[in-house]
């Protein structure tokens, strides 16, 4: 039910198409996140309208509530959230191991707190996968831990840990209709990485993750670990770089090799009254645009900036009104998705390399800044 194909590679660049029971994602490729089996403001026309194809949701979440037993009685995430397009979800680990206040590792498995009511509940990777299987994505995730990048030490007993995981996830799954991934971890260590990279490859995953990036360390770091991984990957398994998802961040991303991205950070900057744009990030709030006729983006298409003035934008945004939230993550999940099937076209036609600088130029100025911990769902 799965397969992927490179139709095209420029430098480390590569366009693909992966093959899943719900349809062809052709890569690369960014997914908007659904945490809760909804993204943000947005209903599914709207996603397929944007030229969305996969969509993330959040196992943790989805396991507090509705529950994932709930969810596999409603037929599926797919039927429940009616999303006819390729799912994946990811393991839960992130989440649980964000929570490090409430919860206790060990080799086994972890017990947490809910952050809803407080009660106790134990993820294992059996659990994990248990959970995965019930909610129906395309694609799942292997329970891994992802641990702070700049301390080697414990980055080493998370990796090792991983890699047991990984194993007994394999065991433990049981549907033929779902492709699971394994994870990468090891911090921004190059020897931790390496070896990582080449043990997780060496097992029958479909799909190959990068996890525990995007997470504390530098730019430069993280494009370093790209460009390592890049030598131990194989070729015929798509690459995911789990929570990545600033525009700089997906030109480098794929340039380095990755095939897949995900960030909640298009639909979470819409909601703080935010937008990507050629002349850098804007804030809605500012007084500036309270009399500005342009649209967010001259040279954008979206249904948002063919429509609606900044001035009107900025009036929703002081008013409280949630057409807000919409009409930016309309903006902002458009300008992703279709940035990265730019990048796609030019990688089948061979002018990726030569347009890298100028789209480095054009979205220099939409790094994070000061929306933190965007991968904290």
């Amino acid at each position: 039910m799965f397969s992927f194909e490179i139709k095209a590679q420029t430098g480390a660049a590569r366009a693909g198409v992966f093959q899943t029971p719900h349809g062809n994602l052709e890569t690369p490729i960014f997914a908007p996140v659904g945490t809760q089996a909804t993204v943000k403001t947005l209903t599914p026309a709207q996603l397929d309208e944007l030229g969305a194809t996969l969509v993330l949701s959040n196992t943790y979440h989805l396991y507090l509530r509705p529950g994932d037993e709930l969810v596999s009685e409603m037929g599926g995430l797919h039927k429940f959230m009616q999303w006819p397009g390729p799912i994946l979800t990811d393991s839960g680990g992130y989440q649980v191991f964000s929570l490090a206040q409430t919860r206790k590792i060990d080799d086994d498995g972890v017990t947490f707190k809910s952050h809803i009511d407080g009660s106790s509940h134990r993820f294992t990777p059996e659990k994990s996968i248990q959970i995965q299987e019930n909610l129906g994505a395309d694609i799942i995730m292997a329970f891994d831990e992802c641990s702070d990048p700049n301390d080697k030490a414990y980055s080493k007993t998370a990796m090792e840990r991983t890699h047991r995981w990984a194993e007994r996830c394999l065991t433990a799954k049981r549907r033929d209709d779902q492709a699971l991934f394994g994870i990468i971890q090891g911090g921004i260590d190059p020897e931790l990485r390496a070896a990582s990279a080449q043990f997780i490859a060496s097992l029958p995953f479909p799909g190959i993750a990068i996890g525990g990036l995007s997470v504390g360390e530098t730019k430069e770091e993280m494009q370093n670990i790209l460009k390592l991984l890049g030598g131990f990957l194989p070729d015929s398994k798509p690459r995911y770089l789990m929570g990545v998802g600033t525009p700089e961040d997906l030109i480098n991303g794929i340039a380095l090799g990755v095939d897949i991205f995900d960030c909640v950070l298009p639909t979470r900057l819409a909601r703080h009254n935010a937008a990507f744009s050629s002349e850098g990030r804007l804030n809605l709030m500012n007084a500036t645009f309270s009399k500005d006729q342009r649209p967010i983006d001259d040279t954008c298409s979206c249904y948002t900036c063919q429509t609606f003035t900044r001035a009107y934008l900025r009036h929703l945004v002081v008013a409280k009104e949630l057409l807000a939230g919409t009409l930016l993550s309309i903006h902002n999940l458009h300008a992703l998705i279709q940035l990265v099937k730019a990048m796609r076209v030019s990688i089948l036609d061979g002018t990726f390399e030569s347009k890298v600088p100028a789209w480095l130029q054009q979205w220099k100025g939409n790094a994070e800044r000061d929306i933190n911990n965007i991968n904290n769902l």
